[in-house]
């Protein structure tokens, strides 16, 4: 073989094997970066463009695609311990031309963290309200989405501000008693009476405590590798401390049932969804609502844990669409009346 023929080989070969050995190390080494990088990347890929937000000296960051049109825009709260990219999944499934805001919650990721905040739900819920009229969301009535914790503050923040939305919907709200102790609960039960509560499950620090998690967060079984196990585990190790203090915040009897307190006073048509096999906050939360909200569309995914959004991106996103749609046609029939 001529040598320079050789040499172009070489030089081709060690091209390639740099970014694939640097790919290698990083999944080995250092996690937590490919994680970050994931989430960069797949915001890239759908078009989301990250933001700040100042209101007074509170910094909000947030993520939004498209521009507010004749349709209403879409305001998602993520749960605890979360960010606004674990929407991603969902936003996979909307059209671009909707305009979609995706804020990171009080003390998450790149919005303020403060000793002195009140991390309560009514607490959460008026700092989104302080949110919303820095980036002038409320023009126009606008469609708020909230899952878990999220979907806890974005029920009392329906009625609060009734005015702000125009519809609601609720994924495992948090802030409903039960009659029925999912196995969360019954775990929590257990570490109280074992003087254990700092072994929340919602907040592993190891490997191990990860993957127990994600058993109990979802119905579906994904294999993930132990290398993205601790990378998971990694990101969140610093804020461990917070998210106690969060937790209790919103397991205190200020803020335990506070959906539950302010069901009856959400007027905007809501649209609950909830999986069938939910081991956090267990499924009859849905009936609560249905009886106490007068416009309330309940749907219940089979097979199908707490994570909703990333068991069933597709479909969760697809009920949305169809919720708004029958809103809107049912706009429409009453201004021809």
């Amino acid at each position: 073989m001529d040598l320079d023929v050789l040499n172009m080989f070489v030089i081709a070969g060690g091209t390639l094997a740099i970014p694939i050995l640097a790919f290698v190390a990083s999944f080995l080494l250092w996690p937590s970066a490919l994680i970050r990088i994931y989430y960069w990347y797949w915001r890239r890929a759908l078009g989301m463009q990250v933001r700040y937000a100042n209101y007074d000296d509170y910094q909000f960051c947030y993520s939004y695609r498209g521009r507010p049109g004749y349709r209403p825009s879409i305001l998602m709260l993520h749960g605890f311990s979360a960010h606004k990219d674990m929407w991603l999944s969902i936003v996979k499934f909307l059209p671009k031309n909707l305009h979609l805001v995706c804020v990171d919650m009080p003390g998450h990721e790149g919005t303020t963290r403060s000793d002195l905040d009140d991390y309560s739900i009514s607490g959460q819920a008026k700092r989104i309200h302080q949110f919303v009229e820095c980036i002038k969301l409320n023009r126009r009535p606008f469609h708020l989405v909230g899952t878990s914790m999220g979907g806890n503050v974005a029920g009392v923040y329906a009625a609060q501000y009734p005015e702000d939305i125009c519809s609601l919907t609720l994924i495992c709200p948090a802030g409903l008693p039960s009659t029925t102790d999912s196995k969360f609960i019954k775990q929590l039960r257990e570490l109280q009476e074992s003087e254990r509560i700092d072994r929340i499950p919602l907040i592993p620090s190891t490997p191990e405590e990860m993957a127990d998690m994600l058993k109990l967060c979802s119905y579906v079984r994904f294999k993930v590798p132990q290398q993205i196990l601790q990378g998971l585990v990694d990101v969140r190790i610093p804020h461990n401390d917070f998210y106690r203090k969060l937790f209790l915040e919103i397991v205190d009897e200020k803020s335990r049932h506070s959906l539950h307190e302010n069901m009856s006073k959400i007027k905007a048509p809501t649209q609950v969804i909830w999986g069938k096999q939910d081991q956090v906050l267990d499924v009859s939360g849905a009936s609560v609502l249905a009886s106490a909200i007068p416009d309330c569309h309940v749907y219940i995914l089979e097979n199908c844990g707490h994570s909703v959004v990333v068991e069933r991106p597709r479909k969760t996103a697809n009920l949305i669409l169809e919720f708004l749609a029958l809103l809107y046609s049912m706009d429409n029939n009453k201004k021809q009346a």
